[in-house]
């Protein structure tokens, strides 16, 4: 019975295919439909994502980008259903049977965002205005950041008895004021090299990268789904929170998040201003400081426990962090000096000659 109404359900939206389905399995807001022509991946998106999902998809295929999970038209040429206030797409099955290891899914995964970010990528114009007002917004929540900091460790110090997560925090402050100070002067060479420019790149975002939004076909090639929440903005829009998923866990020297971003950078190179951005952000200890300030506004609100180990996390992946981004550094560093001795010096001429 319980199947009988789930066919029933996808009957009325398949219709619109031209298909017949046979057998339903259900994988959260993904269904495998088993049908007369094929095994299909219908998936649930909400209404109001359904148009820019679209669009972003036709524009990228457009451009020549074509590693993302075709969507297929129903009879009538539309690429989405709407049903009983939901919305519909329909793409084909990918068995998603792993070829590669691990390792090797994860660049290939950065190579082909790479490409996605180079095919779509494009100059959009912004007035300086603007790019002073972000600079100088952000700039100010950093330096009361900083405020926090140092008030909150005066605090902890005063007391008599100290609480586990004052402790904690007493331990930690130094590392997470120098990652403040090291993303507020990123973001200081940024401004200065962008300031009076009035040009910014921009790509198509995915808006969500994981290796569970990319799958496999049986010949083992890479595909992209889940576009939903595509827009258009920097490339370490998609980069970023990826590798704060990654890094977020046991404290450890996470040489392959070094060698990903190495594999994106190799197929799409971020230009100067953009790589100061990148280390500014990336190097923000944004979530130990939430940590640190739901404590001070409500102390043990969440029991003392819980609030001293949720900030231990927050701040291994702080710990994490700041070993992928000095070996950034140190591999910048070498880079710079290999370039610098790679150039011919200057011969320095005769005076009669140069005079000549």
């Amino acid at each position: 019975m319980y199947e009988k109404n789930r066919l029933n359900r996808v009957y009325p939206i398949l219709k619109q295919y031209a298909l017949e389905p046979h057998f339903v399995e259900e994988y959260g807001l993904v269904q495998k439909i088993y049908t007369n022509k094929g095994i299909f991946a219908m998936k649930k998106i909400n209404p109001k994502h359904g148009g820019d999902f679209i669009r972003h998809v036709q524009d990228l295929y457009q451009k020549g980008y074509n590693r993302i999970v075709p969507i297929f038209p129903t009879v009538d040429g539309r690429y989405a259903v709407l049903h009983e206030n939901e919305m519909y797409y329909l793409m084909p099955w990918l068995a998603n049977e792993e070829k590669e290891n691990r390792y090797e899914r994860h660049h290939q995964l950065f190579r082909e965002l790479a490409r996605l970010h180079s095919l779509s990528s494009k100059e959009i114009t912004i007035k300086k205005e603007e790019r002073t007002e972000h600079y100088e917004k952000t700039l100010q929540e950093w330096e009361k950041e900083l405020e926090f900091l140092e008030g909150f460790l005066e605090t902890c110090e005063q007391r008599e008895y100290m609480s586990p997560f004052e402790l904690s925090y007493i331990l930690s402050y130094h590392d997470i004021y120098q990652a403040l100070n090291f993303s507020i002067k990123k973001l200081k060479d940024w401004y200065e090299k962008t300031k009076d420019s009035e040009k910014a790149r921009i790509v198509t975002v995915h808006g969500k990268i994981s290796t569970e939004h990319f799958l496999y076909n049986e010949k083992g090639y890479g595909y992209f789904s889940n576009f939903e929440r595509a827009k258009q903005g920097s490339p370490i829009h998609d980069i970023l929170p990826f590798l704060s998923r990654t890094l977020k866990s046991y404290p450890k020297r996470s040489e392959e998040c070094i060698e990903w971003i190495y594999t994106y950078l190799k197929f799409s190179p971020f230009k100067e201003d953009e790589f100061l951005l990148f280390q500014s952000y990336f190097a923000h200890p944004g979530a130990v400081m939430r940590s640190a300030e739901r404590y001070f506004k409500n102390r043990y609100g969440n029991g003392e426990r819980k609030s001293t180990l949720h900030f231990q996390k927050q701040y291994w992946l702080l710990k994490n962090t700041e070993y992928v981004l000095m070996r950034m550094e140190e591999i910048e560093r070498q880079k710079a000096e290999a370039k610098a001795a790679a150039q011919p010096k200057e011969e320095v001429q005769p005076k009669e000659e140069a005079q000549n």
